[in-house]
């Protein structure tokens, strides 16, 4: 049989098998019949809803040296900000103002959002909008600190694994981090009660198919609610300056083939394939991506939260030009909910 309709009939394939089928990413029939069956499965599941989330980056100082990264520790060129609990409660009004029913916390790993500032910051946003999803994006952090922020009013988190490889990961992060800690941090989110978000590049420095397989396979076992992929952008600033970008066409494969995979699954079409691509985040809804995320934060901040470069953060995928987002999903059959969009 096929590998693409042995995927399709049993969903459990092995790392070699996933190689197989990730080397169809070039074949256009291929890609075709992953697509529709993404898009078969995103409707019965969420119909053509596509849930939008208020994206507010309140810092941008890390305590991590990843060496891909924009923002990284040892980057001298960042101008560095921290938005204080006044500032982001005003992004959330805003958010709220324009239909948004979810506020995604990112940033660094910022030692100065200690535990208890981070639980303030949590309970007045579910004191002040209790109809609201609350998902943090703030990296590793202790079992009891996240036992914490979910006490405080937490519902989801996002913590990317990036690669399931050791060896890969190892090449990517400095030595002080580690892939087994990053995978224990999801797992203790998991029974905690969150609905947890893993998540990959495509095409970063020294990725090889073999790898992509590993990152299925991991996306199987973890079984998360939600699964951010983007092409790998490079940042002028890292070591990784002068490497290529991930395909746009390998990222909207592996989209489908993760819809098909974890079917209820929340799936991003990111900011990343926006930025490589015009109309990225178009075909990222056509290959079975259910969820934007406009930016909320204050416009003067948008452009230092560089994690890569010629981010796009001030134009339609800002979250107060949402009519041209309405308009740009409903021209790919889809409608922008202002529900909280949780996972089925």
């Amino acid at each position: 049989m096929d590998i693409v309709n042995r995927f399709l009939e049993e969903k459990n394939l092995s790392k070699e098998e996933y190689v197989q089928l990730l080397e169809k990413a070039d074949d256009a029939m291929a890609r075709e019949q992953l697509r529709e069956e993404a898009l078969r499965l995103r409707r019965k599941y969420y119909g053509d809803k596509i849930y939008i989330r208020g994206l507010i980056e309140f810092t941008n100082y890390c305590k991590n040296n990843c060496y891909y990264c924009g923002i990284r520790r040892g980057n001298a060129n960042v101008r560095r900000y921290r938005l204080n609990k006044e500032d982001i409660l005003k992004c959330c009004a805003e958010g709220y103002r324009l239909g948004f029913r979810t506020f995604v916390l990112q940033g660094g790993e910022d030692p100065y959002y200690t535990d208890e500032r981070m639980v303030e910051i949590i309970k007045d946003i579910r004191q002040t909008y209790p109809d609201c999803a609350i998902t943090l994006s703030i990296g590793e952090r202790s079992r009891e600190s996240y036992r914490k922020f979910r006490a405080a009013g937490t519902d989801r988190y996002l913590l990317r694994h990036e690669t399931a490889n050791e060896e890969h990961y190892r090449s990517l992060h400095p030595s002080e981090m580690s892939l087994a800690n990053r995978k224990q941090c999801l797992y203790d989110l998991k029974e905690l009660g969150y609905q947890v978000g893993a998540g990959f590049m495509v095409g970063s420095p020294g990725q090889t198919l073999e790898h992509l397989a590993e990152d299925l396979l991991f996306l199987k076992e973890l079984q998360p609610e939600m699964v951010g992929i983007g092409p790998f952008i490079p940042h002028h600033d890292t070591r990784y300056a002068d490497e290529k970008a991930g395909s746009v066409e390998l990222t909207l494969f592996l989209l489908s083939v993760s819809r098909i995979l974890l079917p209820k699954v929340l799936l991003p079409a990111t900011t990343a394939l926006g930025t490589m691509d015009a109309f990225g985040r178009e075909k990222g809804l056509q290959a079975g991506a259910n969820v934007i995320m406009p930016n909320l934060s204050p416009e003067q901040n948008r452009k230092d939260y560089s994690l890569y470069d010629n981010k796009i953060c001030t134009g339609e995928e800002a979250a107060q030009c949402i009519v041209c987002l309405k308009r740009r999903v409903e021209s790919v059959g889809c409608m922008i909910s202002e529900e909280r969009g949780d996972a089925v």
